[in-house]
């Protein structure tokens, strides 16, 4: 039964093929009502800064016992002077208090807010007041960036939205509810993770809570620019589309102009969308990591008007090799997790923040590339990697283990895989599409990570997929051999594979370069993990685990295997910096950190950054 539940969810999102973007009813059903793109450029107010918060781990503010509605002295999204209420006296009374409770930045995880959050996992309610105006015949919205893991938003006590995700955005429309004046901002931010949440409550890193990317309080006119994309294919054509939401929606003329070099207009139809094609300008510079160009789009009707940054470029696949813009490419990059550099990370990734750590694999570690681990990373990362030249692979956490037979949780796989799609669509930087990590093979699984190539193909067929398989090794002819026996790689335009021999295991460093291999030879590999712990300054000749030394020479042996691999066309070693993780508890090296980075949490690099380093310098330099 539930096989056939799986093989009908597939049916259901993909019997009307794999089509352009924007062509099947599975994306229709997929796509945010509202999307917001290049919402930077809008008219907006910045709602980051101190916002007061009220912990609440039995959920009394949404539901009291048996599931009963929350009793009004406990609805912490109530429209209401408490402190007011309380001084005229009466019968009633209230167990909290947003407008007097604690206070916390915003954006930023509540970890790192207080000792007492480091690992509290349940449900914050937060609170924001904020003035704002009303304007006749314009529209108004809140663009949440991200907010881990579900969101109960209510506006002036009343309640506007929902959202589950911790990593993507999602956009409410304010405009009925918003006040001239004074405006109340409460959410209900829930962190707890169960087998049917993405990624369930067994990771290796930290499960952050809270609003961990801006809020924006949005306005545009009564019909506006909802979405707007462009691209480069393959054929030397750019093509694109808008779409228009609104009253006036349908028979607009829309015009495109890519900076001072071309420009171009379509009508939109019926249900508002217009759709763009034509030839790349002679004078088109094609974006790449080591001439990073980036145009300045305008889209515009006759009321509203966007402007976006955007990069122009190929990708694909030719036999066993990675080619951007025709040519064949070797991504010399890393894994990086979305923590900012210091003891006490928040997960409040400002541009400063995320320029430090792209600024160490571009320049430190002479990277051309990032996989962005295991979710998708903030927005403003992904536009630092289109302008400082960083190819980008980017996932969502499905990893280890998931309820693979319930189509629920495949249906929340491919709304996070739309809404990342959607956000990132306009992005130079971002190459590929993964469907996973280190997933244990069966059939329902991998009917879960097929179904999500084949939706991603049908958002977004311009771009690769690929997924981080785990590989196996076996005795052939009395000796052990490594090989990626994966079903799911079928599905798959670049294999990769997560390797820890050396660290893992009970191989020896020396034994590393000898080890055997067996490959498909048609199609590109990467090496998407491989690492091994090393505590910064911690030294000893001996080659201890943990030690500096130990790190540096197993990344030394590690490079000489992985020159033997004939297929191999990209590395992201685990992992750039060391990273908070509740898995790792000794008590002299972890004591919550994973331990692999090549620099520590506050940015002292390890030997092994150089090894790699120097590494990536003659991998150019050939």
């Amino acid at each position: 039964m539930k096989k056939l539940l799986i093989a009908l969810c597939l049916v259901l999102y993909f019997g009307a093929g794999t089509a352009a973007a924007g062509d099947t009813a599975a994306n229709a059903e997929l796509r945010p009502a509202l999307l917001l793109t290049a919402s930077q450029s809008r008219d907006s107010q910045d709602l980051s800064g101190q916002w007061t918060y009220s912990k609440d781990l039995y959920r009394t503010g949404l539901n009291d016992i048996n599931g009963w509605v929350a009793k009004s002295r406990m609805q912490r999204y109530r429209d209401i002077d408490i402190a007011a209420a309380e001084a005229k006296g009466g019968v009633e009374f209230f167990e909290f208090d947003l407008d007097r409770s604690a206070q916390m930045n915003i954006p930023g995880a509540w970890n790192a807010a207080a000792p007492t959050l480091r690992y509290y996992d349940g449900l914050v309610w937060f609170q924001r007041k904020f003035n704002a105006r009303k304007e006749p015949g314009k529209r108004a919205f809140l663009r949440f960036e991200a907010v881990n893991y579900r969101a109960y938003v209510y506006l002036n006590g009343k309640e506007i939205g929902r959202h589950e995700g911790g990593f993507t955005p999602f956009v409410l429309e304010v405009t009925d509810a918003l006040r001239a004046g004074d405006n109340r901002l409460t959410v209900g931010v829930d962190s707890t993770h169960d087998a049917q949440t993405i990624p369930t409550p067994i990771t290796d890193w930290d499960l952050y809570g809270g609003i961990t990317r801006p809020v924006r309080l949005i306005t545009t006119p009564a019909t506006f620019i909802d979405d707007a994309t462009l691209s480069l294919g393959q054929d030397g054509r750019i093509t694109g589309a808008v779409q228009l939401q609104g009253a006036q929606a349908a028979g607009q003329v829309v015009k495109v102009a890519i900076g001072d070099l071309a420009t171009a207009s379509a009508t939109t139809d019926a249900n508002g969308r217009a759709v763009f094609a034509l030839a790349a300008p002679g004078k088109l510079q094609r974006w790449s990591p080591d001439s990073p160009t980036l145009y300045d789009v305008r889209f515009t009707t006759s009321g509203d008007a966007v402007r976006d940054r955007i990069g122009f470029r190929t990708i694909a696949v030719r036999g066993n090799e990675i080619l951007l813009n025709g040519k064949p490419i070797f991504l010399r990059g890393i894994s990086l997790h979305e923590e900012e550099f210091g003891s006490n990370p928040a997960r409040n990734m400002t541009e400063q923040a995320a320029r430090a750590l792209l600024g160490e694999i571009k320049h430190g570690l002479n990277g051309n590339y990032v996989r962005l681990s295991h979710y998708p990373h903030s927005e403003t990362t992904l536009r630092l990697a289109d302008e400082m030249g960083l190819l980008v692979w980017s996932e969502i956490p499905v990893y280890w283990t998931v309820d693979w037979e319930n189509p629920a949780v495949l249906h929340k796989a491919l709304v996070m895989q739309a809404e990342t799609v959607y956000r990132d669509r306009n992005r130079a930087s971002v190459v590929m599409w993964s469907v996973g990590n280190e997933t244990p093979v069966s059939p329902a699984r991998t009917a879960f990570h097929g179904a999500m190539a084949d939706n991603v193909r049908a958002l977004d067929p311009t771009r690769l997929v690929s997924a981080a398989l785990l590989v196996e090794r076996h005795k052939v002819n009395g000796e052990d051999v490594t090989e990626i026996q994966d079903p799911l790689a079928d599905k798959l335009d670049v294999l990769a594979v997560n390797t820890y021999a050396g660290w893992y295991g009970a191989d020896t460093l020396a034994a590393l370069p000898n080890l055997k291999w067996k490959l498909p030879t048609d199609r590109p590999l990467i090496l998407s993990e491989f690492g091994a712990d090393a505590l910064a300054g911690y030294r000893n000749d001996s080659m201890k685990k943990f030690t500096e030394e130990y790190q540096a020479e197993y990344y030394r042996q590690t490079l000489a295997m992985a020159e033997q691999l004939p297929t191999l066309r990209g590395l992201s070693p685990w992992i750039l910096k060391d990273f908070q993780s509740p898995r790792r508890e000794h008590p002299v090296f972890q004591n919550g950190w994973n331990r692999k980075g090549l620099m520590s949490e506050t940015g002292v690099r390890k030997q092994a950054f150089g090894v790699l380093a120097d590494y990536y310098r003659s991998k150019a330099a050939r």
